[in-house]
């Protein structure tokens, strides 16, 4: 199965991609892992890549996708893939169903982890970081013993400014008015499913498995 995970920061994609990857052996690919592995391999493709990103510039399309093809015609993703973080795009979207078409295959399942982006916020702005160790606690999930102090080594806790209200909010903004698009696009090929990612991780992850549970059958 070839599957698209989609989800807001903090939705918990990545919590879902650990499991879905371990059940169903797919190999988890991201756009990260894709370029670092081109680069390191001195790839033509990754030495594009790298001259791009070494100016700070954005890394264009026609050198994202055949990066992206690069790494889906490998051996291990001949059972299936799990992609994470592209497309980001509908023109990379599209780009994708032909790639995939190329190699006899297409796009299963895109899965989208929904959160409310009320939820979102509370989730994002929980993070708390120790300015003696670097230890992350989160106010919600995985509070410290003593209010504002680490347990490791009784620092003081601090809120990073990228996590601060206002900062996550604009974040959030602008991911949902690129995503939705997308989301869009995939509904409209009948490839959408919608998983509510505010309950809890073991019973979004039920959902997500049911629906990849069809396409076992």
């Amino acid at each position: 199965m070839n599957i698209v995970l989609m989800g807001l920061p903090g939705a918990g994609k990545g919590t879902q991609a650990d499991k879905i990857v371990e059940k169903y052996a797919i190999p988890h690919i991201s756009t990260g892992d894709m370029f670092r592995a081109a680069i390191s391999e001195g790839t033509e493709l990754g030495v594009k890549a790298k001259s791009f990103m070494d100016q700070g510039s954005l890394v264009p399309d026609e050198v994202t996708i055949g990066i992206v093809r690069e790494r889906l015609s490998q051996a291990d993703c001949d059972e299936g893939f799990l992609l994470d973080g592209f497309p980001r795009t509908v023109p990379q979207a599209e780009a994708l169903n032909e790639l995939l078409a190329d190699l006899g295959k297409k796009v299963t399942y895109v899965i989208n982890i929904n959160v409310e982006k009320e939820e979102l916020i509370s989730r994002l702005t929980g993070r708390r970081i120790c300015k003696v160790c670097g230890s992350s606690y989160h106010l919600q999930f995985d509070p410290p013993k003593v209010e504002g102090r680490c347990d490791k080594d009784d620092g003081e806790l601090y809120q990073r400014a990228d996590d601060n209200p206002e900062t996550v909010t604009n974040r959030l903004e602008v991911n949902m008015s690129q995503t939705q698009p997308l989301l869009d696009f995939y509904e409209k090929q009948g490839v959408l499913k919608n998983v509510d990612g505010q309950k809890p991780i073991d019973e979004v992850f039920k959902a997500v498995d049911a629906i990849l549970q069809q396409d076992e059958q």
